[in-house]
């Protein structure tokens, strides 16, 4: 059975790449023979079953097949044997980035090869046993629903995820636009857990956003990379251009909520930024022969450049991130990074299925190796405290002298939007009461001093606006300010 090697796009409903990062065709050598992915490409065109590994290997495997086919004391559908034996092989490397997709299920994710598809918008990948998600994209239903890097999803619409593969679960998860899905998330401070309704939508699959922020007579070029896929790198340069043809004093690459990409993509950007002296990324081999990757770039631009990144920037996102911190010498603001540093080929079988495998480690132009580890940035910065707030969960309304996370998170929110409760430790107090019906007065419902689900709802609405405004991006702000040396 011969293997063909495509190229997923990581940019999906749950995305297929779970965080990954693809290898690309091109890529910049550091010499002219073949790189070590070209040989991989080779080998995984040309390798057979039964290649490697000995006869009596495979007549286990076969005797096994047909004694079950045969002697077992039902009948046995063949197929799923066949299917069961990979999905086996794979689940033993304990790699949540190398998954076997049968025909049906890799049909479905081509699908989100599309300029648009319909789910809720999020990244996830398999950690620790559970559905994880790695960054919702922005401005997606997971974002406005308040689905954060490291949320766990712990049942569907009702139903446990225990024992769910990844992909069974994205299905149960994708769906049609303006149905809803809702999920229990298991979230890292929050003892009980969190049950979240997300209306699915239509994402389209745009991955480059920019803009021009004026501060203090300067023009800052702001870029947005939300993914890498296949048009990224041409969408940025063209981009980049016409920043640069407005006269931009500085630029701000933001790759915050990033989950990765294509390899070769992160690579086209890197180089209008990192010169030929040092290696963008590296890639090493299970043999530990390591290719190094270079720009063919001569000279810097003539404008400072920051980049920005948090929990969410994930894999290539992370590529950029520590290219630009080593190799280019700048700065880069935010929190630590998702941490993966494997990069992943897909070979889709002549029936369809299609199985994506870890082939290599990459690893940062000096050499580190990020995966668990995540991306330092020079500059440390948080958001407030208030986009780290959780959507309310409203069981019964919660009222004058209770206490708990939920009656914290009140407080966390109120304070975010000017309403001070005067504590934050989640006993529900005269002051909370107070600031409870100064925000109920300010929106024009009925100022009862208690939280319902009408007035939560309200909250997490103006909170989310707040957010979405970027006028209190405290990290943005940061990277603007490390921009000229503020």
């Amino acid at each position: 059975m011969k293997g063909k090697v495509v190229a997923l796009l990581v940019a999906g409903s749950l995305a297929v790449g779970a965080g990954g990062t693809y290898a690309g065709m091109t890529m910049f050598s550091d010499d002219e023979s073949p790189s070590l992915l070209e040989k991989a490409i080779e080998n995984g065109t040309e390798r057979k079953i039964g290649s490697s590994g000995s006869a009596e290997d495979f007549e286990k495997i076969e005797k096994t097949y047909e004694l079950i086919s045969e002697k077992y004391v039902d009948d046995v559908d063949q197929e799923k044997l066949l299917e069961g034996a990979i999905q086996g092989m794979v689940n033993t490397l304990d790699d949540p980035y190398s998954v076997y997709m049968d025909a049906k299920t890799a049909e479905q994710f081509n699908d989100t090869l599309e300029s648009s598809f319909e789910g809720i918008g999020a990244e996830v990948t398999m950690m620790d046993g559970y559905v994880t998600i790695v960054a919702p994209f922005e401005d997606s239903p997971a974002e406005k629903a308040g689905l954060k890097p490291h949320d766990q999803i712990i049942s569907i619409d009702g139903k446990s995820t225990k024992g769910l593969d990844l992909y069974d679960a994205v299905l149960k998860i994708r769906g049609k636009k303006g149905s809803t899905v809702k999920l229990e998330i298991k979230r890292a401070g929050v003892s009980d857990p969190l049950s979240i309704d997300v209306k699915r939508d239509e994402i389209p699959i745009e991955t480059v956003y920019s803009d021009v922020i004026e501060n203090n007579g300067k023009k800052i070029g702001h870029m947005k990379i939300t993914s890498f896929s296949e048009d990224t790198a041409s969408d940025f340069e063209k981009q980049l251009k016409e920043l640069e043809g407005k006269g931009i004093d500085g630029l701000v690459i933001d790759v915050r909520g990033n989950p990765g990409g294509f390899l070769n993509a992160v690579q086209d950007i890197a180089q209008l930024f990192i010169t030929k002296d040092d290696p963008i990324v590296q890639i090493e081999a299970r043999n530990g022969e390591k290719q190094r990757f270079f720009s063919d770039t001569s000279k810097k631009k003539d404008y400072p450049i920051v980049g920005l990144i948090d929990k969410g920037s994930a894999s290539a996102s992370e590529i950029l991130a520590a290219a630009l911190k080593e190799a280019g010498g700048y700065e880069v603001v935010g929190e630590k990074s998702f941490g993966k540093g494997t990069v992943q080929q897909a070979v889709e079988m002549e029936d369809g299925s299609s199985l994506k495998l870890t082939m290599f480690k990459w690893l940062t132009p000096d050499g580190n190796w990020i995966h668990k580890k995540g991306v330092e940035p020079t500059v440390k910065e948080e958001q407030p405290a208030y986009y780290r707030a959780n959507p309310i969960t409203i069981e019964k309304p919660l009222t004058y002298d209770m206490t708990g996370e939920q009656v914290k998170n009140v407080q966390t929110i109120l304070k975010g939007l000017g309403f001070n409760p005067g504590r934050d430790d989640g006993y529900y107090d005269n002051k909370t009461e107070t600031a409870v019906r100064a925000f109920q007065n300010a929106n024009k419902v009925k100022a009862t001093g208690k939280v319902d689900e009408e007035t939560a709802s309200l909250m997490e609405q103006k909170l989310l606006e707040k957010i979405d405004s970027g006028k209190n991006d405290q990290q943005l702000q940061t990277a603007i300010e490390v921009l000229f040396g503020k």
